[in-house]
Order: C-alpha cells, then sequence, then structure tokens
C-alpha cells in the first residue's frame, strides 16, 4: 500500500471516532409530536413533522385519535404557562415553529423533565376524555366497572360512564415513548421517566362520582363510576413535583438512575427527574433558548419568583401609569339581568429593563 493510502487510513482511524463523538454529544434540535396542537383540523399524518415510524403508523391507523391529541396539545401548553406565568422561564412557545419550545428543551433540565410530564399527562387526558364523550371508534367507557362495590359511604353499584383512564394510558405510552424508546442514553430514560409520571399523575385523581336513587331523593341506592377531575388539578400537582424534582445520573449499565447527591435516600420512582442544571433564565441567550425577563411585568410588592427583585434579576424595572377600565357599581335589575358601570382607574405596571451592556463595549 503506498504512502496516500496509509495516510488515509490514518487520517479515517482519527476522523471517524471523532465524528462519532460528535454525533453522541451535539445536541439535536428535532420536530415533536407537540406540533400537532398548531394543526387544527389539518392534521394529516404524513405532513406531521417530528413523528417516528410508529407514530406516524397509529396515527394513519387512528387519524381520530389524532384530532384529539392535538386538541389535548393547546390544553396542556395553556396549563404549562398557567403553572409558570410567574416564574423568569413562563413555558413561552415559538410561534410557527415545529419544536414548539425552542433550544429550551435541548437541556435535560427541570422545565424539560416539567413539559415531557404535563404533555404525556395531557395525551391521556384528552384521549380518556374523547373515549368517554363517544369520539372515537376504538374505545368507549370502562366496561369493566361493572357489578356492587363499596365506600366509606356504603354500598353501590357501578353504573353510568366511568373513564376508561386505562386506555388512556395505553395509547399515550405506545404514543409519546415511541421516539425515546428508539434511543439509549441517558435523555431518553429522563424523557420516558418523567413521561410515565405525567400518565400516573392523571390516575391519581380519578374520582368518584355517584347519583342517588331513592324516595325524595334519599340515597337508599346510588349509581356511581370513575371520573378524571379536573386537568388543574393535574397542573399543579406536576408543578409542585417540578420543585422538588431529583438531580439524578445514569448508572453504569445504562439501564437507569440514581439520584446525585449520594445522601438521597428515597426512590425516584413518583418525582420528576433531571440531568443538567438550568440557566438562570435572565438574559436572552439564544443557544440556550432562553428568552431573558427583559420587558416582563412584574410584582413591586412582591418577594415571590413575580417580584421585580427576582424577576427582573437585580436589573430594576420601569413603571408605567396606565389607565384601566373595569365593571363597577354592579347592581340585579329584576328580571333577569346585572348592569355595570364601566369605571376607569390608574394603575402602575412594572417592567423590567433590559440587560446593560457593559462600558467597555461602547468604546471605540
Amino acid at each position: 500500500m503506498g504512502a496516500g493510502g496509509r495516510t488515509g487510513c490514518a487520517a479515517q482511524r482519527i476522523y471517524c471516532p471523532l465524528i462519532l463523538l460528535l454525533l453522541l454529544f451535539t445536541p439535536r434540535v428535532d420536530s415533536s409530536w407537540w406540533y400537532i396542537g398548531a394543526l387544527g383540523a389539518r392534521v394529516i399524518c404524513d405532513n406531521i413533522p417530528g413523528l417516528v415510524n410508529k407514530q406516524r403508523q397509529l396515527c394513519q391507523r387512528h387519524p381520530d385519535l389524532m384530532q384529539s391529541i392535538g386538541e389535548g396539545a393547546n390544553e396542556w401548553i395553556r396549563e404549562c404557562q398557567h403553572q409558570f406565568r410567574h416564574h423568569r422561564w413562563n413555558c413561552s412557545t415559538l410561534e410557527r415553529d415545529h419544536t414548539v419550545f425552542g433550544r429550551v428543551m435541548l437541556r435535560s433540565s427541570r422545565e424539560a423533565a416539567f413539559v415531557y410530564a404535563i404533555s404525556s399527562a395531557g395525551v391521556v387526558y384528552a384521549i380518556t376524555r374523547a373515549c368517554s364523550l363517544g369520539e372515537l371508534k376504538i374505545c368507549s367507557c370502562d366496561t369493566h366497572k361493572r357489578g356492587r362495590a363499596s365506600d366509606e359511604m356504603g354500598d353501590f353499584d357501578w353504573g353510568g360512564c366511568s373513564d376508561n383512564i386505562n386506555y388512556g394510558i395505553k395509547f399515550a405510552k405506545a404514543f409519546v415513548d415511541a421516539r425515546e424508546r428508539m434511543v439509549k442514553d441517558a435523555r431518553a430514560l429522563m424523557n420516558l421517566h418523567n413521561n410515565r409520571c405525567g400518565r400516573m399523575a392523571v390516575k391519581r385523581f380519578m374520582k368518584l362520582q355517584c347519583k342517588c336513587h331513592g324516595v325524595s331523593g334519599s340515597c337508599a341506592l346510588r349509581t356511581c363510576w370513575l371520573a378524571m377531575s379536573d386537568f388543574r388539578r393535574t397542573g399543579d400537582y406536576l408543578r409542585k413535583k417540578y420543585n422538588t424534582a431529583v438531580e439524578v445520573t445514569m448508572n453504569q449499565d445504562g439501564t437507569g438512575f440514581m439520584a446525585a447527591d449520594r445522601n438521597f435516600k428515597g426512590t425516584t420512582k413518583n418525582d420528576l427527574v433531571y440531568v443538567e442544571s438550568s440557566p438562570d433564565y435572565c438574559l436572552m441567550d439564544r443557544t440556550a433558548g432562553s428568552l431573558g425577563t427583559a420587558g416582563r411585568v412584574c410584582n413591586k410588592s412582591s418577594r415571590g419568583m413575580d417580584g421585580c427583585e427576582v424577576m427582573c434579576c437585580g436589573r430594576g424595572y420601569d413603571t408605567t401609569r396606565v389607565k384601566r377600565v373595569s365593571k363597577c357599581e354592579c347592581k340585579f335589575k329584576w328580571c333577569c339581568a346585572v348592569e355595570c358601570r364601566d369605571c376607569e382607574d390608574t394603575v402602575d405596571v412594572h417592567t423590567c429593563k433590559p440587560h446593560k451592556r457593559p462600558d467597555w463595549l461602547d468604546l471605540t
């Protein structure tokens, strides 16, 4: 073999492992099934960006379920934004962006943990609700709830339309987890764990609803069924889990996690987990996906996350006086209306100052 051939082989031995390392450690910004929510009634399986083969197959087999998932996506994104409305990172989405949240989801942070959990929960909730409403051909109410049972109030008969939560969980697991099961790394394990936490959070708040039968409305006989609670309860629960999320590291055989803190004695089974610490989200950082807090409204009198000191990261805030119109002096008028006056008042609105450029940058 000539010198040129040997040099080529040597170069391959150097560059091939280097390229492999780059592929392993360079984060990717993928489209996500989350974008289904932006498509509305235009859900066509072949046109949904970011679906892996299994997800596309499920979509083609069950297009009506995709419509429900799309509606559910809008719902869980609104819930995410409600839960973080007073925080530096406020679950902001990027319009017409197939990644929905942008580069902020590349980091294996608490925020990513929450988004994966709430999105998985949203799919369970949307599909289960659609089953009970008779909107889907493949499922209906939970037919296993039959016969007699009892609770602290006594015996009752199963009846009505129990929400088919088990079908919702089964389909959500197959659809949402499909992408993560194609990869064997810490982020995929983290996503799978948090997806499961989201699914179980919906089931946790199933409640018994009953109808009484008897003379003069007495509860001599009861017919009961299981129903999901309002999605806000799931959002509140996962928000608390975000606060107590556990930092983890992958174990040596790559099959699971262990807590990064060696003094941690509990189990992470029902906790959200994350691998990387979060950025502070104070300043705009395109590589981290942070939009910064410049211009965000803050609460001057609060010492919490929505307070101007915390929200503005110590940069200070601007105050603007604005006029607001609200309904006042409302009176009930027989019959049957409420009449109000439009009252105008002036309030102070505080917004975070932008980051000040260092003086040396202005020197020429």
